[in-house]
């Protein structure tokens, strides 16, 4: 507590697991203070095997179920802001906000914010474009309005991340099996589904816009184009983002459809992350985040902008005059960026990866990490958790980089992947 009483900016953190440490670390640079707050008592699966750098933070509060003893605890501090670090954060952070009195996103939009149904209702209600669901408790029901709908149906957790446990179903026999796999399941955060989300499939290229606000003021800080393949059993992969120019014809329709999805869905301070599919009706929203995008992008969009949410996130809640007074600027790229995940064909123990010295080659190479290292487990790829390596391209030339992209797709296949033979024999 003596660093925030001697005047270092105190910033709360709720769940600032590791895979937002770069904002962590950003608030820091700027001579803040961080406290942490767990909403949870036991830490979500998803976050067991990297949770966090307890020397990063003044202070982790673990929250009870007691709003009055967490926001009391947090109060002592004296923070300048609050604000959630990861998806299962947003609802307390909210309240934490609200008590204390920074800003904040109203609280009674909270579980829009989080909740995929009522997500989707929210935007609808609104007057926005928005995809037909249903929410899924009976799989006679799903079925029958699987058949009324007709085509592909996209089945997922209500409140998970990451694309976990998210499945294409062509028939209403299909989409009932992955109901029944989801309905009784706890997701990615250790929380019960209590069923599934049920919508049409959107055709059209997705894209993830990353926005960050300050008083009901938007700014686009990166939009990322996604690339898709069919692998694994799962027919619309996400495998590839590629950073867009903000000259491109899909940006206007793309940031005008977005900030009226923040307006709806009541984000007013704060960063947010954008799924959004641009069908020939139009931008149609898959989902929003009340958090900074995950898998390393705004890092990557630093590369290739010279900043992102990060920067901006920072000026939001500790300089709103510099925002105000930036908002508005299109984000310039400087260079072209890509990020791709590789997709493992195969499960068992890695004993080696065949061929990154030709991805290393390669003129766009900027790094290389391997999130499933020789020895250890390695699964199929099946959504944004089961990556086992995830590489950054980063060049001048847009032309470079999407060869350079082409090429490792080329390269990632069953021959990449060479499984220790011996183990569990």
């Amino acid at each position: 507590m003596t660093e925030a009483i001697e005047g270092r900016p105190c910033i709360v953190l709720v769940d600032a697991y590791a895979a937002v440490r770069s904002l962590v670390l950003e608030f820091r640079k700027q001579g803040c203070s961080i406290v942490r707050v767990q909403s949870t008592h036991e830490v979500p699966f998803v976050y067991r095997t990297a949770p966090f750098v307890p020397d990063d933070f003044l202070a982790n509060i673990v929250h009870d179920g007691d709003l009055d003893t967490t926001a009391a605890a947090v109060a002592a501090f004296e923070p300048v802001a609050v604000l959630s670090g990861g998806e299962i954060g947003v609802e307390l952070a909210d309240l934490l906000a609200e008590r204390l009195g920074l800003p904040g996103n109203p609280t009674g939009l909270s579980a829009a914010r989080r909740d995929k149904h009522l997500m989707v209702e929210t935007i609808r209600a609104a007057g926005l474009r928005a995809a037909r669901q249903l929410r899924a408790t009976d799989a006679d029901e799903l079925a029958a309005w699987h058949r009324e709908l007709g085509g592909r149906v996209v089945v997922k957790p209500p409140r998970s991340a990451g694309s976990q446990g998210v499945s294409f179903c062509d028939t209403p026999e299909e989409s009932v099996a992955a109901f029944l796999a989801l309905a009784d399941a706890d997701d990615v955060f250790s929380q019960p589904n209590n069923g599934a989300v049920v919508q049409e499939y959107l055709p059209g290229t997705e894209y993830m816009v990353n926005t960050v606000s300050r008083d009901g003021r938007h700014q686009v800080c990166d939009i990322w184009r996604t690339g898709r393949v069919s692998r694994n059993g799962v027919v619309d992969l996400c495998d590839a983002l590629s950073l867009i120019d903000a000259e491109s014809r899909e940006v206007a329709p793309l940031t005008a459809y977005a900030f009226d999805v923040l307006d709806a869905v009541g984000i007013r301070h704060g960063p947010a992350h954008l799924e959004i599919r641009l069908t020939p009706d139009g931008p149609c929203l898959v989902e929003v985040g009340a958090r900074i995008a995950g898998g390393g992008i705004p890092a990557s969009a630093g590369l290739g902008i010279g900043e992102s949410q990060l920067e901006w996130t920072v000026d939001a809640f500790l300089r709103p005059e510099r925002f105000h007074a930036r908002a508005g600027t299109p984000y310039a790229v400087r260079k072209y960026c890509a990020i791709y995940g590789m997709v493992s064909p195969v499960r068992g123990v890695l004993s080696e990866y065949r061929g990154i010295e030709e991805i290393e080659r390669l003129e766009s190479f900027h790094a290389l990490v391997p999130l499933v290292k020789p020895g250890q487990e390695i699964a199929r790829t099946v959504d944004d958790l089961t990556f086992p390596v995830v590489v950054t391209l980063l060049h001048d030339l847009e032309e470079v980089v999407q060869r350079d992209l082409n090429t490792i797709r080329h390269l990632d296949g069953t021959g990449f992947y060479v499984l220790d033979r011996r183990a569990g024999s």
